[in-house]
């Protein structure tokens, strides 16, 4: 792939960096298609079961690049939103993309603001840098999210920090961040990769089609009555068990004290 993206595979695990350090990694329309098409790949190859995202240099990414994308916005007409429904920046806050089931875990080494701040939320764990800035500063420029930024702040963080970030346009800490859940952690930023990578260990330690069903699961439920969501969880949950084959071997493993990344008097190794 082009060099604004290095798409990278370890044994199980796709590698997404965002490498346009001298404009903070912001997203133009070509590094958009690039991310689409790692996204695309990650999600149809058979080995890969965790997926990655970060950014080179002191950002995780800027969010949209103005200068590609303003000028675009400018040509477009009122229906723009209906045809970009299923087209999301980036793939995963929109459209059929959105819909992977396999973990994807962000990264995030530093600025994280405007569709940074989408690109993050649309991940399922996020671990950041203690030198890590949240922001949504598309306010400032006569624009607000439109790529899942207020979804998923109100659904995550809840209304009054949603509010707070939105109305005000000013970011907050990775600290701040980490007492809204908008961040699983807060790390020294020279260890944030070997953090993360004890992240994804943790997961691939677990079965598959399991954590696939679980992501799936939650997907299902937002949004839901309770009532609902107790019988969507109850229908996939029930179906996986009634049709994984790893059951029973995993099982026996933990009957027998053997299963990878036990604690207590019993611990085994990741």
């Amino acid at each position: 792939m082009a060099d604004k993206l290095i798409y990278e595979k370890r044994d199980e695990v796709a590698y997404l960096t965002i490498n346009r350090p001298e404009v903070k990694n912001a997203i133009d329309i070509e590094t958009h298609e690039l991310i689409c098409e790692a996204w695309t790949d990650f999600r149809d190859d058979a080995k890969m079961r965790v997926a990655v995202i970060t950014g080179n240099g002191d950002a995780f990414t800027a969010g949209a690049d103005l200068k590609t994308h303003a000028p675009e916005w400018q040509t477009v007409g009122p229906m723009v939103g209906r045809e970009r429904i299923e087209d999301g920046l980036c793939g995963i806050t929109r459209g059929p993309l959105s819909r992977i089931t396999k973990p994807i875990v962000a990264a995030i080494n530093g600025w994280c603001v405007g569709h940074g701040v989408e690109l993050a939320m649309a991940c399922d764990i996020r671990i950041a840098s203690e030198r890590a800035q949240f922001g949504t500063f598309e306010v400032r420029r006569g624009m607000h999210p439109a790529d899942g930024g207020i979804p998923r702040l109100v659904n995550v963080c809840g209304v009054g920090v949603a509010l707070e970030m939105l109305l005000t346009g000013e970011p907050i800490s990775a600290e701040r961040a980490l007492t809204t859940n908008m961040v699983a952690r807060v790390v020294p930023h020279e260890k944030l990769m070997e953090e993360t990578d004890a992240v994804v260990q943790r997961i691939l330690r677990c079965d598959q089609a399991a954590i696939e069903s679980a992501k799936e699961t939650v997907l299902e439920i937002i949004g839901r009555p309770l009532y609902d969501q107790l019988r969507v969880e109850a229908m996939w949950g029930y179906a996986l068990c009634g049709g994984n084959t790893n059951v029973m071997e995993r099982s026996q493993q933990f009957f027998d004290k053997a299963d990878r990344g036990r604690a207590g008097a019993t611990a085994s190794p990741l």
